[in-house]
């Protein structure tokens, strides 16, 4: 399985910040945000990475990371994304990296207390499709929500006024090679970006998306609230446990 992480976009929440960084590379606690998906991949035993990237500050990522070494890996890819045109248009540039794998998609902002290391088991097992990660919150209506009936999402709704449960879709996703057509028949949404959430959409309806429930604590860090969330979760108890 290859990895592949999302750290793209303006960032334009964490504005006037973002304005001389990419929002990846700010700070969360001790380190720059790009090292927690980075090390939740690796330390699921994910050893090939594509990160995707883009806007004025790309080059800082090779600055920053070089080809992983410190991370303990051998290469580090990279690829660029011109324009804003969504999460799954962010993805689309891994299809030539991936070359036919399965792949472990996080996005940037994402951190986590735990692992993966049993999700990327269970999707290994699974064999095809699709595996999303869900986590309870508070806040539901900020992310992608799903509707759960017996045991599966037989819907995702992004961002909804009155969700349908009170779980997250996190931004740590698992998919086979179909995923690339999934994202060439897609239509801009209204924000003129090629959304995520309809990819994992027609997973469900083609009955091939299953899912996990995250465990310890989640969070994204892609406003001051939630990067200051972070941070002190960071700074209290650790991210990126391995379990022995």
């Amino acid at each position: 399985m290859k990895g592949v992480i999302l750290a793209g976009g303006l960032g334009s929440r964490l504005s006037p910040c973002t304005l001389v960084t990419n929002k990846h590379l700010l700070p969360v606690y001790d380190r720059p945000m790009i090292y927690y998906p980075l090390m939740a991949l690796v330390n699921a035993g994910i050893r090939d990475i594509l990160i995707v990237t883009g806007g004025h500050f790309a080059g800082d990522f090779l600055k920053l990371l070089g080809n992983g070494k410190e991370v303990g890996l051998e290469h580090l890819n990279y690829s660029y994304q011109e324009g804003e045109g969504g999460i799954a248009d962010a993805l689309s540039l891994a299809e030539y990296f991936a070359g036919g794998e399965p792949i472990c998609v996080v996005l940037g902002d994402n951190i986590i207390e735990g692992n993966i290391v049993g999700a990327v088991k269970d999707f290994a097992d699974q064999g095809g499709g699709a595996k999303i990660l869900l986590k309870q919150v508070e806040d539901a209506e900020r992310f992608g929500v799903p509707e759960l009936s017996d045991g599966k999402v037989v819907r995702i709704i992004e961002k909804p006024k009155d969700p349908p449960s009170n779980f997250a879709v996190t931004g740590i996703y698992f998919y086979d090679s179909q995923v690339f057509d999934m994202i060439r028949g897609l239509s801009p949404s209204a924000r003129g970006e090629l959304e995520i959430t309809d990819v994992n959409n027609m997973y469900i309806e083609k009955n091939q998306l299953t899912y996990s429930e995250l465990e310890g604590w989640w969070t994204d860090a892609g406003t001051f609230n939630s990067l200051l969330r972070a941070s002190n979760l960071v700074a209290k108890t650790g991210a990126n446990k391995l379990s022995l």
